[in-house]
C-alpha cells in the first residue's frame, strides 16, 4: 500500500541538541500510529517537523507523494495536515462553534468543493461530541471539552492526516476513556492519525502500530504489545534494566 505520510532520513538539531536523528517513517492512509518515548525523545518535534512548525535540516517529508519539506505551515494545513497541541488554547472569547469555524474557513474550505465552512464546522463539533455546546464561550469549557475542541478545530480543516499531541494528558481515567472512544470513532471513519502520548494505555486501546523514540531516534516500530515488551524500549522509556 502507498504511504500517505513518508519521512525519509529527517534530521533536526538545535546546536548540539538533536531532536530528530535521521528519522524514517511511513504511515498508510487509514492507519493509526502511536508514538511513545521519554521526555526529550523528540516526539513533539516530530509533529512540528511534519506540520511545518520546524524546518528539517536534512531529509524529506512527503504527503501522498508530494514533497512538502519546504512548504510553510499554512500550505501543509490546506493540503490536509491537521494537528492538536499539548495545551489547548481556544479563543476564549469566541463560542465553540466560532472556534471550529476558524479551522473550516482557514484550511478546510480551500480543499472541499461544495461544502461551506459552517457545515464543516458543525460536522466537526458533532464528530467530537461538542455540538450541544456550540454556543458556549470556549473559555468556559472544562479541560476535556477544550481537548475535544482542539480536535474539532483540526477536523474542521478536513485533514487527511491528523496529528495528536498528548491529547490525553491531564485528564482523569474516566475522561481518558471518553476521549479514547472519540478517537476510535475517528479511526473507524478512516481518519489517518499519528498520536504521541504519555498515557500509554490510551494508545494501546486504539493504535494499529507503535513507534518508540529516544534521543531523536526511532528505537522500534511495530505491533504495540511487542514494542512495549521490548527490553530496549523498556530501558529507555520505563527505566527498566536490560536483561542480557
Amino acid at each position: 500500500m502507498t504511504a500517505l505520510l513518508e519521512l525519509d532520513a529527517v534530521s533536526k538539531a538545535f546546536g548540539r541538541v538533536v531532536v530528530a536523528d535521521s528519522v524514517s517513517l511511513e504511515v498508510v492512509a487509514g492507519e493509526t500510529v502511536g508514538v511513545v518515548g521519554p521526555n526529550g525523545a523528540g516526539k513533539t518535534s516530530l509533529l512540528n517537523l511534519i506540520c511545518g512548525h520546524l524546518e528539517a535540516d536534512a531529509g524529506r517529508i512527503r504527503l501522498d507523494g508530494r514533497d512538502i519539506s519546504n512548504d510553510p505551515t499554512h500550505i501543509r494545513a490546506r493540503l490536509g495536515v491537521g494537528r492538536t497541541y499539548q495545551i489547548p488554547l481556544p479563543f476564549g472569547g469566541m463560542t465553540v462553534f466560532e472556534n471550529a469555524l476558524l479551522g473550516a474557513s482557514y484550511a478546510g474550505a480551500h480543499r472541499v468543493v461544495g461544502r461551506d465552512a459552517s457545515t464543516m464546522a458543525v460536522a466537526a463539533l458533532e464528530r467530537t461530541g461538542l455540538l450541544a455546546l456550540a454556543n458556549r464561550p470556549a473559555g468556559a469549557l472544562p479541560l476535556l471539552d477544550r481537548k475535544r475542541l482542539e480536535m474539532a478545530r483540526a477536523l474542521a480543516t478536513q485533514p487527511r492526516l491528523l496529528l495528536l499531541d498528548e491529547i490525553a494528558g491531564g485528564l482523569t481515567e474516566h475522561e481518558v476513556t471518553d476521549l479514547v472512544e472519540t478517537i476510535r470513532r475517528l479511526r473507524s471513519e478512516g481518519v489517518t492519525i499519528v498520536w504521541i502520548e504519555h498515557v500509554v494505555p490510551a494508545l494501546m486501546a486504539v493504535v494499529d502500530r507503535l513507534v518508540a523514540m529516544s534521543r531523536g531516534r526511532v528505537l522500534m516500530d511495530g505491533v504495540p504489545s511487542a514494542v512495549m515488551a521490548d527490553p530496549v524500549v523498556q530501558a529507555e522509556y520505563l527505566g527498566a534494566e536490560v536483561v542480557a
